[in-house]
């Protein structure tokens, strides 16, 4: 009884702009079920899409995530709902805006995160547009965030804020978008633990309710990421070159006080590695195959801790790998943003140049924010991490907080 009062309170706490049109992205997944069903308690008009943007089984590891069953559990969810339901085909979009970007990225020896990019050029962009083209006031996801609006200079400003469910926070995939996406966007689950989420869906005999959650490249699902890339990257035998701990290359400065741009530079620059440094322990068929930080696949045995990637040269077409997830080749106080990729969802607190500010900040998700400093320079935007980060990897998304919200993101250099 304390629980249907709850949600009750809930539904009425948010039951506005009744009859608004809403199109939710519905991906047959349990959250973005809850999510159509929370809004149709609300008072909404809501329609469910489903995106169809992958339909290539041939690199997939298992059948958790086929686009045709979730297409037909979203069609069942609309049903049960009894609300309108239709597919929209973006797989042409998604190969060029995401596919392709990636084959790209990881050609160059980056590591690009497709979800993050996802979400700004496939969720909130093109399927935004269609559904604005149906009339739809908003659109709706099933990420666990929270927004809301506040006035700066007599302007609204949208935040973007972390989901009260810590363990399912999904702030960060949408580091990239802007406030007018942000205008048109309903998160309804934000508010909501997941054992939340799953109540609701049982209580209203939803499919999806023990569904597990999707795993993998968004759309794609899990893959055999090798496989995939030799799509279009084909395999080609390099070695692989372990760097000692106590190599000559890592007398760096250990220190994150910053007294000029220099020390700046300093302190985000790589560590530069040469094929004849290290020795040799092994072969791989592709460098553009790993990333920073890597620990599996590289068949490599016989060392006293296991061995990481700790930077590949794709030009060399080179490993270089380093023992224990201790070692120094991992470690950088800082990164930098090149002032074309910097994002601020916040626009209003940008920083000008000289400025910096006080944040809190990750380079992937799930991981625990740390306490950096943001510099902004006529090159770039420095962040310097309180503590030393493990795998930097170029491609990756910063991302920037204050308390729990997220006020801006980059891509790393």
């Amino acid at each position: 009884m304390l629980r249907h009062c709850f949600f009750n309170y809930y539904f009425c706490r948010l039951n506005v702009e009744k009859m608004k049109r809403v199109i939710v992205g519905l991906s047959g997944g349990v959250d973005s079920s809850v999510t159509a069903y929370l809004l149709k308690e609300q008072g909404y008009e809501v329609i469910g899409l489903f995106m169809k943007n992958w339909h290539d089984d041939s690199v997939t590891i298992s059948d958790e995530c086929p686009w045709l069953d979730d297409s037909n559990d979203a069609l069942l969810v609309a049903e049960k709902l009894g609300i309108p339901f239709q597919t929209v085909d973006l797989s042409e979009q998604y190969k060029e805006r995401i596919v392709d970007y990636m084959f790209h990225e990881y050609e160059k020896g980056r590591t690009p995160n497709p979800d993050v990019l996802c979400n700004r050029e496939i969720k909130f962009d093109v399927f935004m547009k269609i559904a604005m083209s149906l009339g739809a006031d908003y659109v709706a996801t099933g990420h666990y965030c929270r927004k809301d609006t506040i006035v700066v200079d007599d302007v609204p400003v949208h935040r973007l804020l972390a989901g009260k469910d810590s363990n399912k926070d999904q702030s960060y995939f949408l580091c990239q978008l802007s406030q007018e996406q942000l205008s048109k966007t309903l998160f309804p689950i934000g508010e909501l633990l997941k054992s939340e989420v799953r109540e609701i869906a049982k209580n209203q005999d939803l499919i999806t309710a023990d569904k597990k959650d999707s795993q993998g490249l968004c759309f794609i699902g899990k893959v055999r990421l090798p496989e995939f890339l030799q799509q279009k990257l084909q395999p080609k035998e390099g070695n692989i070159i372990e760097i000692a701990s106590d190599d000559p290359v890592f007398v760096k400065s250990e220190s994150n006080t910053i007294s000029d741009k220099t020390q700046l530079e300093v302190l985000a620059e790589k560590f530069s590695y040469h094929p004849d440094q290290g020795k040799i322990v092994g072969k791989h068929q592709g460098a553009h195959y790993y990333t920073k930080g890597q620990r599996k696949g590289l068949a490599v045995g016989g060392t006293p801790e296991p061995l990481f990637v700790i930077e590949t040269d794709v030009t060399t077409n080179t490993i270089y790998t380093g023992q224990g997830k201790n070692h120094p080749g991992l470690y950088r106080f800082a990164l930098i943003v090149t002032n074309d990729e910097v994002h601020w969802v916040r626009k209003d607190l940008t920083l000008q140049e000289g400025e910096t500010m006080q944040v809190m900040a990750r380079i992937r998700y799930r991981q625990p924010l740390e306490k950096a400093t943001l510099h902004q320079t006529s090159s770039g935007l420095y962040v310097v991490f309180e503590n030393a980060q493990s795998a930097i990897s170029e491609g990756q998304f910063v991302a920037w907080y204050r308390d729990d919200e997220l006020i801006g993101s980059g891509v790393i250099s």
